[in-house]
């Protein structure tokens, strides 16, 4: 596997990624949870957010970047990351992985590869958010085998 700078080109087949990888959150998972009101106004685009997102993610002008696993069989994964250096903090902002190429390490490799460029920009802390649902269960997984120290948050919806 390769770990390599965002490019370009990157810029459909990760958009195509983060959207396959988080449709069953989405669908699955948080609209059968909250229902369709509070769905339609937090998610209720969420593909078209994740096209304005994944676009906007890589602008090292402004301290945001992008990094890109190739597997021999094509994109393995990516990771997105943001860093503060006035605080020197760091932020994994997004982390995708291909479904065939999870529990491979791919994750793993990706935020070690971020966590190396955090800090050679200056960066002391990072932090790691994701959902205390069980889609989110592999990613809290990850985070702690990482040693990433979890802060138990919980948000409230509710239909008016």
């Amino acid at each position: 596997m390769l770990i390599r700078a965002f490019h370009r080109h990157d810029l459909v087949p990760l958009t195509e990624l983060t959207i396959d990888t988080f449709r069953p959150f989405y669908e699955e998972s948080f609209r059968p949870l909250v229902g369709e009101v509070v769905f339609a106004n937090q998610h209720g685009d969420w593909r078209e957010d994740y096209r304005r997102q994944v676009a906007g993610l890589h602008a090292p002008e402004r301290h945001a970047h992008v990094a890109v696993a190739e597997a021999e069989d094509g994109l393995a994964g990516y990771v997105a990351w943001t860093v503060a250096p006035e605080r020197r903090n760091g932020s994994i902002t997004l982390l995708a992985v291909r479904a065939r190429h999870r529990r491979n390490h791919v994750g793993t490799a990706l935020c070690e590869h971020a966590f190396q460029e955090m800090r050679a920009l200056g960066a002391e802390v990072v932090e790691i958010g994701t959902g205390g649902d069980p889609f989110h269960a592999p990613a809290r997984a990850l985070y702690e085998a990482l040693g990433c120290t979890p802060l138990p948050v919980t948000v409230y919806y509710r239909r008016l």
